[in-house]
Order: C-alpha cells, then structure tokens, then sequence
C-alpha cells in the first residue's frame, strides 16, 4: 500500500466527521484497525486519525532486529522474534493505553494483541508455541479490549503486490503460502470470538488512499452502524 500523504484533511471532512464524533465516539473509545502484512491497516488508521483528531497507537516493528533475519531463516528466529514482539507489544500498550488523553477522546491502534498468538501459532513449533501461549495467556487477561475490532480482508494476490510496491528489502521473503497462513490464523480467532465486536471489511475493491468516496464508505460504516458482539462480515465496493 502506498504510503500515507495525509491529502484527505479539509474542511468538509472535518465537518462531517465531526458530525459523526458527537454521534457514536460516546460508544468507541478504543477501535483497532487490523488486517494481513500488506492490507493497508495502518494507513488506514493513519488517516483515520488525521480526520477525526484521536490518538493514534502504531506498531513499532521496523526497529525489531529479528524480523530481517526471521525471513530470511525463519526456523531459526521464530521463537526470539515473537518473544520479542510479545514484550514489546505488552510495553507499548501498558504505557500508551494506560494513560488517558486529555485532548484526544477516541484511541486507534493499528494492531491488537491477539496478533500475537495468531501469528506465533504460524511461526514457532508445538513445544515452542505452548510455552509461549503459556506468557500470552497471562498477559492478555489483563489488556483492555477494544469498542470496535475492524479487519481488512485482501486477496493474497493483493496482499503481495502491496508488499512489493512498498519495498522493504527483508519483506521480499515472504510467501503467498505465508499469508494464507496468516489468514486462516486470524479468521480461526474470528470463529471462536465472542466477546468483541469485530466487524470484517472485504477491501478488494476499495482503494481508500486515492478514492475519497472509499474512505468515506469505511468511515461510515464504522461509525453510523451498529455492532452486537461477534463478527460482522461486509462488502463494501
């Protein structure tokens, strides 16, 4: 996904989303925008942000030094590189979600914790995998879980071509075979979900960085709709 230019902000969507600030932010505090390497979740979140004036949590992962060499040999570094996203996501979310802003009233995170089990689960062995559910279990209990759960769904295909338009080198690793695994990971966690409000967006046919009226359908959506807890799958196109 092309990165973020921030050309959305003006004074008619600062008025519409305004709008929609008084009407539903009293029900979403917390919204995490999630979806597969490549679907354009925290350009998403970013622009989100820029309209509608929140705090805006992302996912520090390009200072990680395990994720270079974890596609490169993934057998190898699995098992540190997801210890290390497990600490480092506990510490990001302790410190930024625990202290309330003032002057932003809604929070949006371009990921949620439950990512690392999902991923975890594709990457490290059986014994591996228990051990570390083992320290996930006992941290997650204690995270605060979000209004609104939105996932972008994208083809696999589509997924890589993003990937390569962005070009990070130690990205060039990755698979079609590791994305579907990843896939099937995150709607095996929708399946069992009961507790949160997750709403699933197919985006294959949105383009929300250059078509301003696919932005606006999102926002929308997430905003102008009502959720029950469970998954809400949609079609937006």
């Amino acid at each position: 996904m092309p990165g973020f230019t921030g050309h959305f902000f003006c004074s008619h969507h600062f008025v519409v989303y305004s709008t929609l600030i008084e009407r539903h932010f009293m029900s979403i505090d917390y919204l995490v925008i999630e979806g597969n390497i490549g679907a354009g979740k925290t350009t998403l979140a970013k622009m989100l942000s820029v309209d509608l004036n929140s705090k805006l949590i992302l996912e520090g992962f390009s200072d990680n030094p395990f994720l270079p060499k974890f596609y490169s040999d993934p057998a190898k570094y699995s098992f540190p590189l997801e210890l290390s996203f497990l600490a480092e996501r506990y510490s990001q979310l302790k410190t930024d979600l625990a202290s309330r802003d003032l002057f932003h009233e809604l929070t949006i995170m371009d990921y949620y914790f439950m990512k690392s089990l999902i991923f975890a689960q594709n990457t490290l062995q059986p014994d591996e995998f228990n051990l570390y559910r083992q320290f996930f279990t006992i941290i997650y209990d204690k995270m605060p879980k979000p209004d609104l759960y939105v996932y972008l769904h994208k083809d696999t295909d589509l997924l890589l071509k993003n990937i390569a338009l962005r070009g990070r080198t130690y990205e060039s690793y990755i698979t079609k075979e590791y994305l579907e695994k990843i896939s099937q990971g995150y709607f095996g966690y929708f399946r069992q979900q009961r507790e949160l409000r997750v709403l699933v967006v197919d985006s294959n046919n949105l383009d929300f960085v250059n078509r301003p009226e696919d932005f606006e359908k999102i926002t929308e959506t997430v905003f102008n709709e009502q959720f029950s807890k469970g998954v809400t799958r949609i079609l937006l196109d």
